[in-house]
């Protein structure tokens, strides 16, 4: 079973696959393949981008894909967003991991020698103190674990690479400062999508996006819908429309399953009421 994520081996996206496998996958089996066990091999697909993921699973290259979706200090991955927003996918889970930060460079360096630092700019930004502290000059990467590839490719002295503990045993680099994110309570929330709504029963959550039209009080009366059934929302973000300037469309998690009474009667006001919806799919909470 082929699991597309962003990355490279060790990255945090890789990481997420392994713990949505312990918690959720031998489940998700059934549905992404008929008959099959949880005896099925999984198998991570490397990609280069974001994009690259969702392509390999709506061309079926892969049966999943990992990709981030936000973390809890430095907030959304907008192209995830837009990517839900474009491609035919559904959301089948959610996975959020501690993330633990650590700086790596090549053996018998020091953190005193050590210049600048090469990682994906979300994790730069989730380690701005100890940039900032250590007078590193942050340079922005595809993603972690490539950092610490390239950095024992290219023998880089005086240069450092923020990734996973894992990527230093994958490349032989040595860890010379761990837990070096800002916050120790550093998350990362991550969706699986696959070319299927998963099909389940128990406690769920929906995400979906919606537009609203351009006048008074509109996203006041579509969130009504969800208010007057006592529906609890867990997430709510614009980003542009790109139909037209300053035009927004907006991304809902909310607490329930598509096929509840209550949440589906919600939905088909909704339907009603905006001027464009998409459903991504009921999945199990993690927390």
């Amino acid at each position: 079973m082929r699991v597309a994520f962003q990355g490279e081996p060790g990255a945090f996206s890789e990481e997420a696959i392994w713990r949505y496998w312990q918690r959720w996958m031998r489940q998700d089996l059934v549905s992404v393949q008929p008959g099959a066990s949880g005896g099925v091999e999984v198998r991570p697909l490397p990609c280069a981008t974001v994009e690259e993921v969702f392509r390999a699973v709506q061309e079926g290259g892969a049966e999943l894909g990992v990709v981030p979706v936000e973390n809890s200090y430095a907030g959304s991955i907008n192209e995830t967003s837009d990517f839900l927003r474009s491609f035919p996918l559904y959301v089948r889970g959610e996975v959020i991991l501690p993330v633990r930060h650590c700086l790596l460079a090549l053996p018998g360096q020091r953190l005193e020698e050590i210049r600048r630092v090469y990682s994906h700019p979300q994790a730069l930004a989730q380690c701005s103190d100890f940039i900032r502290r250590h007078a590193l000059e942050a340079v922005a990467a595809a993603d972690t674990a490539g950092s610490a590839r390239f950095i024992r490719e290219q023998g880089l002295a005086g240069a450092g690479a923020i990734a996973g503990g894992r990527a230093a045993e994958i490349y032989g680099l040595e860890i010379l400062a761990g837990g070096i994110e800002d916050r120790p309570d550093n998350q990362t929330r991550f969706f699986v999508i696959g070319r299927e709504p998963l099909r389940f029963a128990g406690p769920a959550k929906t995400t979906l996006i919606m537009g609203t039209a351009h006048r008074p009080g509109a996203l006041y009366t579509c969130l009504g819908a969800f208010a007057r059934r006592g529906i609890n929302l867990t997430r709510l973000e614009s980003r542009p429309s790109r139909a037209r300037p300053w035009e927004y469309i907006f991304y809902v998690d909310c607490e329930g399953h598509v096929d509840d009474p209550v949440l589906a009667e919600a939905l088909a006001e909704l339907g009603q009421l905006t001027t464009y919806l998409k459903v991504l799919g009921s999945f199990p909470p993690d927390r």
